[in-house]
C-alpha cells in the first residue's frame, strides 16, 4: 500500500467510526390505517435522564434518509434524541403539482392532516418510551420541510421551544403563530423560495417576537440575532447561495437550541 493510501485510510477512519457509533433505527406507526415510517437516533441516556428532541424534516422529492445525511445532528449533538420522519407523496405548491414525490402538508386541514397526525403520534410514542425533556422539543426542516416546520408552530407551537426552518415561508400561517424562538436559514439567490417571501415571514416574526434592532449574534458573527424582551429573539442565518440547504446550518441550529427552553407547563 502506497504512502498516500495510508493517508487517505487512516483520514477516513475516524470517521467511519463516528458514523459506526451513531446507528439509526427504523421505526413504524400506523396512522388511519397507513404505515408511516422514521429513522431515528437514541442517545445511551434516553430511559434514564430528560432527553432533548429535534425533529429534521426532509424536502419535497427527498427522503427521511436524505434528512439524516442533511441534519448530521447525533454527531453535533449526541445527547438528543433526533428523529426523521417520512413523507408521503404530496402535491408540491411550487413544483410536482401532480403529487408524484414525498413531501408534506402545505396547510391547516391539508391531506386530512395526515401529517400532524403522524407527528402527534411519534410524539406520543416517544414520551411513552423515553425519558423525554418536554421543555427541550425543537423543529427544523428545508423547503417543504421549512415548511413544515413553520406548520407545526402554527399547529402545536405549545410542544415546542425554538424552530429553526430553512428556505421556507409561511405567508398563510403567520396570523397562528404564537412568539417563540426562531432561528430562519436563508439563501439570498433562491430561486424557488424567493428570498423576498422568506424576508417577509422573518419580519412578521420578527414584529410578533417584539424584537429589537439586529446586531451580530455572539455565537457567530455572520449571523444576526434580533433580541426580544420575550426570551424569543429571531437569529437570521443568511448566505449568498440559493435554494440548496447549507453546510454550516447543523451545526448553528444546535448553538441556537441550546441555548432554548420552552417557559410554562
Amino acid at each position: 500500500m502506497n504512502v498516500l493510501r495510508l493517508l487517505s485510510l487512516l483520514l477516513f477512519l475516524p470517521l467511519l467510526s463516528l458514523w459506526a457509533a451513531v446507528p439509526l433505527k427504523s421505526r413504524e406507526w400506523s396512522v388511519d390505517g397507513v404505515t408511516r415510517h422514521a429513522v431515528m437516533y437514541v442517545p445511551p441516556q434516553a430511559s434514564s435522564k430528560p432527553t432533548p428532541i429535534v425533529f429534521a424534516f426532509h424536502g419535497h422529492g427527498g427522503t427521511m434518509n436524505n434528512a439524516a445525511r442533511m441534519f448530521p445532528f447525533p454527531e453535533l449533538w449526541p445527547e438528543a434524541l433526533v428523529i426523521y420522519m417520512q413523507g408521503l407523496n404530496t402535491p408540491g405548491q411550487l413544483t410536482d403539482p401532480k403529487g408524484k414525490k414525498p413531501g408534506w402538508q402545505h396547510g391547516l386541514g391539508a391531506e386530512g392532516d395526515r401529517d400532524l397526525k403522524f407527528f402527534d403520534a411519534v410524539l406520543a410514542s416517544l414520551k411513552a418510551e423515553y425519558q423525554v425533556d418536554a421543555t427541550r422539543i425543537y423543529s427544523t426542516g428545508h423547503s417543504n420541510g421549512g415548511g413544515f416546520t413553520y406548520l407545526l408552530w402554527a399547529a402545536r407551537g405549545d410542544v415546542f421551544a425554538a424552530m429553526a426552518p430553512s428556505a421556507a415561508a409561511a405567508p398563510r400561517l403567520l396570523a397562528k403563530l404564537t412568539p417563540k424562538p426562531l432561528m430562519h436559514v436563508a439563501g439570498e439567490n433562491d430561486p424557488l423560495v424567493k428570498y423576498a417571501w422568506q424576508q417577509a415571514t422573518i419580519q412578521a416574526v420578527i414584529k410578533l417576537n417584539g424584537c429589537g434592532t439586529g446586531i451580530a449574534w455572539d455565537q457567530d458573527e455572520n449571523c444576526t440575532i434580533y433580541p426580544s424582551s420575550k426570551g424569543t429573539p429571531v437569529v437570521t442565518a443568511i448566505h449568498p447561495g440559493d435554494h440548496k440547504f447549507h453546510k454550516d446550518a447543523p451545526a448553528l441550529m444546535v448553538k441556537f437550541f441550546k441555548q432554548h427552553a420552552r417557559q410554562g407547563n
